[in-house]
């Protein structure tokens, strides 16, 4: 068997390692460095420079250099029409609203743009091996949904790679700190602020067990938006003194996002930088120079809403594990944007404590990638890695209301199912709605999918038996069927990746899931106790058919009566007069059965039907749509 290798595909910078023995090598690419830059140039005559020789000649190509392009996968062309202004290359939109980049009239998606630097990877293991390579490990943001997950994994193929297995990022740097310290049980925080994501986890390590219990983030921040506070400072005061815009000329915008980058990192170690840009645009009264001194309390100060806008997923993340600060023993910084004095010191205030300084922020997630792997070709003994799942799954069923299947943070590969059945006599077709989200109600949720089941033989409401199944694998790559188990009929889909979500709508859902949980809780209890009624008459008017000769008169005009009041106050949808009526007919259906059963009548039990019976045994009614 080959080697599998383990890659780090960033939004800045990818990185490439393997394990050689009982340890993981980080490879040096053909310039001699250990980390090659996400960045594809297309030059003239066909040429496609990949890493630094294509940063090298940015400035004098830039719509033709592509950069941070993971920002755009597994997105559609509307999910970031505001990331592509940003960008000095020209984003357009393709088939099936995806984001396409043009080059010269030949538009390319953001998976085969990836390939290339996969391919870099690639071939950078292959001349340290001397051997073909045709599997790997790939790291992908824990916060990643699944429409980017597949994107990752597709590119990978493209680049001539099966990927073995999709690891989260923070995941990744826990397996390369924790692999020389099985033996002791800790937790452990990885905050991952990378190129263009943000992620944290909470990890329970103990005997080679690496078990995830939580995981948050921002697939939308990064250190890219902190050169672009720099970049919008910048260009800011040139538009004030200069009446020019440097930010709508590509080769200004260009030398503006290295000179951002340059001066980000200066600050990591100095107070203060100069930002010298000569000719930077010229006028007709010629040449104009851009000349600034940033210091590091400006820039804190520019971007102090990012960091805080960091610190919030790590507070929840904790909050999900069921932990506290006291609880956490090592703090692990990943990423090469934690190298950022304020980030560093948010985290340390956060925890009270300090981060460990055991890792290489650069290289620590493709070291973990080789080490799992090493866990799945054999090569690395007694360890297992439980991850999870980011965002809850399930159904629009009646009313309205989403119905989890799967909770976020769920140990994944997982696999759950549930029976549903219709809403309607002689329904013969389902429709199955897929979410994504936190919210109780199925409109404020991002649909993933939908999909019919069609065929179902006619019969009364509540009877075909339908079991949805949610299927997650390893990858956090989600499977979706539906089953007619009375004519083993089914269908299934595989989420496409046309269906992802932003990071705004994650991070929204997020926050309208806490924000909103009291008018969740009462939304859902009054579709609860909607469907409750819906129930109690269907099946009030099936018992009334099947035994109403067998009650007295006076019992059957009590629970006639009882059924009109009920009718009246669902139609009406007013929760109290629902309530009063069930309680109602419920007492009419009690005297009417005590009544029979006092006349000797046998067999017929069944009679009385309770409000939880109205719903049968853990089957809930799908919302429908009868296609024609």
């Amino acid at each position: 068997m080959g080697k599998i290798i383990g890659i780090d595909l960033g939004t800045t910078n990818s990185c490439v390692s393997v394990m050689e023995g009982n340890e993981a090598v980080v490879i040096p690419n053909a310039e001699g460095k250990r980390t090659t830059p996400s960045i594809i140039a297309f030059v003239e005559g066909g040429e496609i420079k990949v890493g630094d020789p294509a940063k090298r000649q940015a400035v004098t190509n830039p719509t033709k250099t592509i950069a941070s392009i993971k920002r755009f996968m597994g997105h559609s062309f509307s999910e970031v029409s505001a990331e592509a202004k940003r960008v000095s290359y020209k984003v357009v939109k393709g088939d099936n609203n995806t984001p396409r980049v043009d080059i010269d009239g030949r538009l390319y998606t953001a998976q085969e743009l990836s390939a290339m630097t996969l391919q870099k990877m690639k071939k950078t293991a292959e001349d340290y091996l001397g051997q073909t390579v045709t599997e790997a490990v790939i790291t992908v943001p824990a916060y990643f949904n699944d429409a980017q997950r597949q994107a990752t994994k597709e590119a990978g193929e493209i680049a001539g790679l099966k990927v073995m297995r999709i690891i989260n990022e923070p995941t990744a740097a826990a397996l390369a700190y924790g692999l020389d310290k099985k033996g002791k049980d800790q937790k452990i925080a990885v905050y991952d602020l990378g190129g263009g994501t943000f992620d944290i986890s909470v990890l329970e390590l103990g005997d080679g067990v690496f078990e995830v219990l939580s995981t948050n983030g921002d697939t939308h921040l990064g250190g890219d938006d902190f050169d672009h506070e720099i970049i919008d400072w910048l260009a800011a005061e040139f538009l004030t003194e200069e009446g020019i815009d440097l930010r709508l000329d590509p080769m200004s915008l260009q030398r503006l996002k290295e000179a951002a980058e340059k001066a980000k990192i200066e600050l990591s170690s100095s107070a203060e930088t100069e930002i010298n840009l000569p000719y930077v645009t010229a006028t007709a009264s010629g040449p104009k120079h851009l000349v600034k001194k940033l210091t590091r309390a400006q820039f804190e100060k520019l971007t102090d809403s990012l960091v805080k806008r960091s610190m919030a997923p790590v507070a929840k993340a904790l909050k999900d594990a069921g932990l506290t600060v006291s609880d956490i023993d090592e703090v692990i910084l990943v990423g090469g944007s934690t190298r950022m004095p304020r980030i560093a010191d948010e985290v340390e205030k956060f925890f009270g404590k300090k981060a460990s300084k055991g890792v290489n922020p650069d290289e620590v997630v493709a070291i973990g990638a080789a080490i799992q792997g090493g866990v799945l070709s054999g090569d690395v003994k007694d360890v297992l890695l439980l991850d999870v799942t980011p965002l809850s799954l399930g159904i629009e069923t009646m009313g309205g209301v989403l119905t989890k299947l799967i909770e976020s943070n769920t140990t994944i590969p997982t696999k759950k199912s549930q029976v549903f059945s219709t809403a309607a006599d002689s329904q013969p077709t389902v429709e199955i709605h897929v979410l994504q989200g936190d919210r109780a109600m199925a409109v404020d949720n991002k649909t993933i999918g939908r999909f019919h089941l069609d065929g179902i033989p006619p019969a009364p409401r509540g009877v075909p038996q339908i079991e949805v199944t949610f299927d997650i694998d390893a990858n956090g790559i989600i499977k979706v069927s539906a089953t007619d188990k009375g004519t083993g009929k089914s269908h299934d889909i595989r989420i496409e990746a046309s269906s992802g979500l932003t990071a705004e709508e994650i991070e929204r859902m997020k926050k309208d899931a806490e924000a909103n949980a009291d008018s969740d809780k009462l939304l859902r209890e009054r579709a609860e106790k909607l469907n409750e009624a819906d129930g109690m008459i269907f099946q009030t008017e099936t018992q009334l058919k099947e035994l109403g000769s067998k009650l007295s008169d006076d019992n059957k005009v009590a629970v006639e009566y009882a059924l009109t009041e009920l009718r009246m106050a669902h139609q009406s949808q007013d929760i109290p007069a629902i309530q009063t009526a069930l309680d109602n007919i419920n007492a009419a259906w009690k005297k009417a059965t005590e009544a029979m059963y006092a006349q000797g009548e046998q067999g017929q039990g069944e009679a009385q039907p309770q409000g939880d019976a109205a719903q049968g045994d853990n089957v809930e009614d799908v919302e429908f749509e009868e296609v024609k």
